[in-house]
């Protein structure tokens, strides 16, 4: 089904609002908000994380009197379940949402380990939280889908939160913008500097996304295992949180969390924890291409926020940054270096997009646990 059908049935029924955080499921609907409204209009804002996008729906009802339209990955709900139960529900404030869901690893279909669970929990998870639904397939008809719309729109007139839960495929647009910056040096180049450049006993923590399989393609390609990579499959925005415990945990070993601006925005209040921790041997990386890229490429929230002067801010006593393979190498070099005068913050300027033929892990999150455990206790 065209998305450009549900927003244009959104605004007929006064829904003139939209937030949220991309999702792959959800790229139809992406690329219709952002073809129509762009991210810096009054219609459409991209949020830092799903449980803020909430509380923008809460404050647009507030001052005008009409829900909103929340988009998010059915991971992101977790985000969510805060504002939503003690906030927009019934027994509190009855401020009501539509929210659209990408239902990730619905049950009986294959999808990456990390949404295993999430998928299999996200149905009852609306049931636990008094919030009714609907399912929109790739097979939904125009008629059934109508229908399904009027039901929604019906519990929102009740001051309820309604959901509709987006199989993959459900959602296309024939809208196609155009997502991108003016950087010249690739993620995977710049991982593959990094990952060339650095002593042979440094550990990796990675964030989620494409930016962990192409880790783990670079240690393929280089015929090496994967045991000094932390692959952060899921939990987007906790791998620095991650990274920080391990490097306290493991004061004499070098740590590098390689991290995303979407990611690190999703949890910015890491920045200043790590600041204070003050983990010498932490280098925190993070790869600004200015997007999504990894669910379609929507631009993410930072809007003029330098990242570079956030993490000064924060008690970073070192920031470097690099835009292209050359810099970056001598900068990784720099680092190796001053090794033990962390925390460092390394912003590298990107490209967006990735190799068409990228692959995904071939081991599992059990087999990747393992194998980095026994590289950290026993190395």
């Amino acid at each position: 089904m065209l998305a450009s059908l549900l927003l244009d049935e959104c605004l007929k029924a006064g829904i003139d609002f939209f937030t949220g955080v991309p999702d792959s499921f959800l790229k139809g609907l992406c690329d219709e908000l952002y073809g129509r409204y762009g991210t810096d209009g009054p219609h459409h804002i991209v949020a830092h994380n799903e449980g803020g996008a909430v509380g923008l729906c809460a404050g647009h009802y507030l001052a005008s009197g009409r829900p909103a339209l929340c988009y998010m990955q059915n991971s992101g709900l977790g985000n969510a379940v805060n504002p939503l139960a003690s906030l927009m529900d019934p027994q509190v404030y009855a401020l009501p949402c539509l929210l659209v869901i990408g239902w990730r690893g619905e049950p009986g279909t294959k999808d990456e380990p990390q949404h295993v669970k999430q998928g299999a929990v996200t149905l009852p998870q609306l049931d636990l939280l008094g919030i009714p639904y609907r399912i929109l397939s790739g097979d939904t008809e125009e008629e059934s889908f109508l229908l399904d719309f009027a039901f929604l729109l019906s519990v929102l007139a009740e001051g309820k939160i309604a959901a509709l839960v987006v199989r993959k495929g459900a959602l296309s647009s024939s809208l196609k913008p155009v997502y991108g910056n003016n950087a010249t040096m690739t993620r995977e180049e710049a991982v593959e500097t990094i990952l060339h450049a650095v002593p042979p006993g440094d550990i990796f923590v990675c964030t989620t996304g494409k930016l962990s399989r192409e880790v783990f393609e670079i240690r393929v390609r280089d015929g090496q295992s994967h045991e000094k990579d932390f692959l952060t499959v899921g939990s987007m925005g906790h791998a620095s949180m991650i990274a920080l415990r391990i490097s306290e945990e493991k004061p004499d070993r070098h740590v590098w969390c390689l991290d995303g601006d979407g990611a690190l925005m999703m949890h910015l209040g890491g920045l200043p924890l790590i600041g204070r921790r003050q983990p010498r041997n932490l280098v925190h990386v993070v790869f600004n291409n200015g997007a999504h890229e990894t669910v379609g490429g929507m631009p993410v929230c930072s809007g003029a926020l330098e990242i570079p002067g956030l993490a000064r801010s924060a008690g970073y006593p070192l920031v470097l940054e690099a835009d292209t393979v050359p810099s970056l190498h001598d900068q990784v070099i720099r680092i190796n270096a001053v090794s033990g005068t962390g925390p460092i913050m390394m912003v590298i300027r990107c490209a967006c997009g990735a190799r068409g033929n990228l692959g995904r892990p071939t081991t599992t999150p059990i087999q990747n646990r393992d194998a980095f455990m026994e590289f950290l206790n026993h190395s």
